[in-house]
């Protein structure tokens, strides 16, 4: 068994196309996830450049969405506002996640 992966899907989007960015995302983030998203972000940065951090239970995982007709959504979603993505993938070798109290 693979531990976990984090992909990284980043383009620079052109400022009037932001919104539309921001709100593909949210509308693919409602449907029902692919089996193996841990989780999921959208993720603005200057100049442009935005990205969207996925993290996949597996490479297995990875795998089938990226087999499957339509292929993974993140680098569509890029495309459907005028940029070109670029993709990182990185294995996952150590990782804690703080224990927050509810609010």
């Amino acid at each position: 068994m693979t531990g976990q992966i984090l992909t990284e899907v980043s383009a620079i989007v052109a400022p009037e196309r932001e919104a539309d960015r921001v709100a593909a995302c949210r509308q693919l983030v409602a449907r029902t996830l692919p089996d193996g998203l841990v989780r999921t972000e959208l993720l603005s940065g200057q100049d442009g450049h935005w990205r969207i951090q996925l993290l996949w239970r597996d490479r297995a995982a990875l795998d089938a969405v990226r087999a499957a007709p339509e292929g993974p959504a993140a680098p569509r979603l890029f495309r459907e506002v005028g940029a070109e993505p670029a993709l990182a993938l990185s294995d996952v070798k150590v990782r804690r996640i703080a224990q927050i109290q509810p609010i």
